[in-house]
């Protein structure tokens, strides 16, 4: 019992704590990596490009050149995965749209570490930064283009303990920042959540959990800032050795700040799953439904309005297939529809309130991996994004094609 329940222990809690992606289950690396580099270059054609505006087309080409980093060092009690990726973006002919430039840089740096103190008592603390252009849909935050270059970080930081052969608890607390350039007003953020979680050992394969989390988000600009409480009751299951799953679903309370704050309530859904269905085979995938507190500022015919009720249901999906040892292909999708609610007048001219309003994301992408030799490797890959919103010039659609090569040693 005691082999199974330290499993189920590695399978940690805040799923739907700031992790940096959605995807994420935290289960422990199994083996020791030694530092391996990466260099790379990748070319892209875009055909509404456009970065920092939603109005118009503008059609470009762009070289983006990187460099990256990962470890992973295992010891009897302490565990540490580094991993780093530095590059830029640079447009030989310099996108249209006002505020645009030819030359982005982006960076991602992660850092987890446990650290197992006796049988019973672990601290774990996964740590991630990056500052890049293009959203990244896993992440939880964006839901249509990007606004600008910006910097998202977050640091989760827990203790977990083992009471009894089948009771544990996970106690922690997490601190996210979300910053954009100073042309892009009112979506900065800040959160820290404090969050407890019970645990209990139902059978080898299967965990059962409980959990409060409180959460509170300052806002910027015209953005209030809000406070959140979380009650979730969950399951996680080992459907088989290479296959588990979890999920939580509970209730969300929400309350805006301001003299025209709002009060919300929820439904409140998470889940996750990692397959890997044979040895060629491997599929994630990620849903989230909820109040989000994030892009909530949006302009509305001459007048800006925050919107106080978001809901928004997040689907990611993607998988690796591997033909042979030198080709492989891969792919994925998002799905993210929003409703937009109790909208309040917060600048300029207008009602004072609307409502019911839509926007809807699809991006999908596909690829393909080919190893030339043991350091060498080339891709070639399609990325499609379709938005359809009620918001005034945000409707658009975007075709990208990348051919890239990189050398790791």
């Amino acid at each position: 019992m005691k082999r199974s329940l330290y499993s189920a222990f590695a399978v940690a809690s805040t799923l739907g704590a700031a992790q940096a992606s959605l995807y994420y289950i935290p289960d422990e690396s199994q083996d020791s990596i030694p530092l391996t580099w990466s260099v790379g270059l990748n070319f892209t054609w875009d055909d509404n490009v456009n970065p920092t505006s939603a109005i118009g087309e503008d059609e470009a080409m762009s070289v983006n050149p990187f460099v990256g980093l990962s470890f992973v060092s295992i010891s009897p009690q302490t565990t540490w995965d580094v991993y780093a990726r530095i590059g830029a973006i640079y447009y030989f002919d310099e996108p249209d749209a006002l505020g645009s430039e030819d030359f982005y840089t982006q960076a991602r740096v992660g850092v987890n570490l446990t650290h197992r103190v006796s049988e019973r008592l672990r601290f774990s603390s996964r740590n991630f930064v990056s500052y890049e252009l293009e959203p990244d849909y896993s992440y939880g935050f964006a839901t249509t283009r990007q606004s600008g270059e910006y910097l998202y970080w977050s640091t989760d930081n827990s203790v977990g303990f083992r009471w009894t052969e089948r009771l544990a608890t996970y106690t922690g607390f997490t601190l996210t920042g979300l910053d954009y350039d100073e042309d892009v007003s009112s979506q900065d953020r800040f959160t820290w959540t404090l969050y407890n979680q019970f645990r209990y050992q139902l059978t080898p394969q299967t965990v059962l959990t409980a959990e409060y989390r409180y959460s509170q988000m300052d806002g910027d600009d015209l953005a209030s800032d809000s406070e959140e409480h979380y009650l979730l009751g969950g399951v996680e299951h080992r459907l088989s050795p290479n296959t588990i799953f979890i999920g939580r679903v509970g209730a969300q309370f929400r309350e805006t700040d301001g003299p025209a704050g709002s009060d919300n309530t929820s439904p409140y859904v998470e889940a996750t799953v990692r397959s890997n269905v044979n040895e060629q085979f491997t599929v994630r995938g990620f849903a989230r439904y909820g109040i989000e507190g994030y892009d909530t500022v949006r302009a509305v015919g001459l007048g800006f309005y925050e919107f106080g009720d978001r809901q928004t249901f997040r689907l990611g999906i993607s998988g690796d297939y591997a033909v042979s040892q030198a080709l492989s292909f891969f792919g994925g999708l998002d799905y993210i529809p929003a409703s937009f609610d109790d909208g309040r007048l917060v600048s300029g001219f207008g009602p004072a309130g609307v409502g019911s309003l839509d926007e809807d994301v699809w991006n999908a992408y596909v690829g393909v991996s080919y190893k030339f030799t043991e350091m060498l490797y080339g891709t070639l890959s399609y990325n499609y994004t379709d938005t359809d919103s009620d918001f005034a010039n945000q409707s658009y659609d975007r075709n990208r094609v990348s051919v890239g090569v990189r050398a790791e040693f």
